[in-house]
């Protein structure tokens, strides 16, 4: 049968992954279709210098993308550039051209995915996007045609492999973000600018993702409350250690009865919970449905080889569907069309909270912090000081019986007056129902 030809445009680490699988497990691949998936095009502004496989040594090579959307031999193109500008001049090209899409750029699909589609389905062609969230872990797939005819009510996840390698190192060694951030570094599991990661920007963009395809609704970003990790010190691993818990960066999406609530933040979780085993670079997804209630989804969450496995499994379902001709597509996004969603404050969310206190020492401090919890209705449920001989600089932990976010953020507000903090008081809230 005619072989589908495929045109890659960025050779970074998932570009060359992907390039690495396509030429290597190039015979395996066609077995399993019926017939060839062969590379036709590459693109890279340093095409010039790149040291690439031998078996692409005749593969048209550019710098410029545009040559690529319009090679006439080009089925499928790969965007995998990343970010929002050329790479949605480059999708938008494509569509124009009549040529399928696969991308891996979770922060365009969150922000316009949808709407991609909408346009991809006009033109007749179609968009995959598998490698944009937890490339390791095939958790489209799951949620758009796996687990399908369940109701999913509660989504938990740990999106982010540099966050989640920062925080389990920092309770492993006791190090602090600083060190533990240089060493990711270091290692290439952080970029120089890490704000996208440990401030929990790339997580939030991958929930987007997630919600929509878990919930049917158009979901935007920013609308997302985020909070990152940076503020998260060794000894609130000691006092989560003392709690029966532990502490992760949580995507989290919840169905409650006034709407759906989404958040990103670091939180307690118990060590008896299965998301709490997962350590490192790894990522995972927790789902519940109404129907077939739990399952769990764990694996590699970034690297070339996990995500480009992502992106050529994507490859390969959009070669079938251009050699079967199907009129028939299943959206990337689970569902027909997405409704709008309008967002519900995370200030609605009722849980335990553990509240983290860095003071210099003197009477009175309980009392002082139990008024305001008392003032605002929230119930104490218990005091914990390890022993520290700087009296200028004491942490200690109230935890408190569940209440409301925004009863929480009126304590935090008040308690922030006194002159005994040296910095702001930390609250996370503790999760029980994982």
């Amino acid at each position: 049968m005619q072989e589908v030809n495929v045109g890659i445009i960025g050779l970074g680490n998932v570009g060359l992954g992907t390039l690495a699988i396509l030429t290597e497990n190039a015979e395996q691949i066609a077995l399993k279709l019926g017939f060839p998936l062969r590379v036709k095009a590459l693109c890279s502004r340093s095409i010039a210098t790149r040291k690439l496989p031998d078996a692409v040594a005749d593969v048209f090579r550019t710098p410029d993308w545009r040559q690529v959307v319009a090679h006439p031999e080009v089925d499928i193109v790969a965007e995998l550039v990343g970010g929002t500008g050329v790479a949605r001049e480059i999708i938008d090209a494509a569509i124009q051209h009549h040529k399928s899409v696969v991308t891996a750029n979770k922060e365009l699909m969150a922000l316009c995915g949808a709407e991609i589609w909408d346009r991809a389905i006009t033109a007749g062609i179609n968009l995959a996007m598998e490698a944009s969230v937890a490339g390791g872990i095939p958790i489209h797939s799951v949620l758009r045609e796996g687990i399908s005819g369940d109701r999913v009510t509660t989504l938990y996840g740990i999106l982010n492999g540099t966050s989640n390698y920062i925080l389990t190192e920092i309770e492993k060694h006791g190090a602090s973000f600083d060190q533990v951030l240089a060493e990711a570094q270091r290692l290439g599991y952080a970029e120089s600018d890490p704000s996208a990661d440990v401030d929990g920007y790339d997580a939030r963009s991958k929930l987007a993702i997630l919600a929509a395809l878990a919930f049917g609704e158009k979901i935007t970003p920013s609308d997302i409350y985020t909070e990152g990790i940076r503020r998260i010190l060794p000894v609130d691993f000691e006092y989560a250690h003392q709690l029966g818990h532990t502490i992760r960066l949580i995507c989290s999406a919840r169905q409650t009865p006034a709407g759906l609530i989404l958040s990103v933040r670091p939180a307690l979780i118990p060590q008896s919970t299965i998301l709490a085993g997962v350590q490192g670079a790894y990522n995972a997804v927790w789902v519940r449905g109404k129907y077939g209630e739990d399952t769990f989804y764990y694996g590699r969450g970034a690297g070339p080889a996990p995500t480009g496995v992502a992106v050529v499994s994507d490859l390969m379902r959009v070669a079938r569907e251009i050699r079967a001709g199907s009129p028939e597509r299943v959206s990337p996004f689970a569902h027909e069309r997405l409704g709008e969603y309008k967002p519900i404050p995370v200030t609605l969310q009722h849980s335990a909270y553990y509240l983290r206190f860095r003071v210099e020492d003197r009477p009175g401090i309980i009392a002082a912090l139990s008024r305001v919890l008392a003032d605002k209705q929230i119930s104490l449920e218990a005091v914990l000081q390890l022993p520290s001989d700087n009296y200028r600089d004491r942490p200690f932990v109230i935890t408190v019986e569940p209440a409301s976010e925004q009863s929480i953020r009126d304590a935090l507000v008040e308690m922030s007056a006194n002159d005994f903090l040296i910095e702001p008081p930390l609250a996370m809230p503790m999760e029980k129902s994982l």
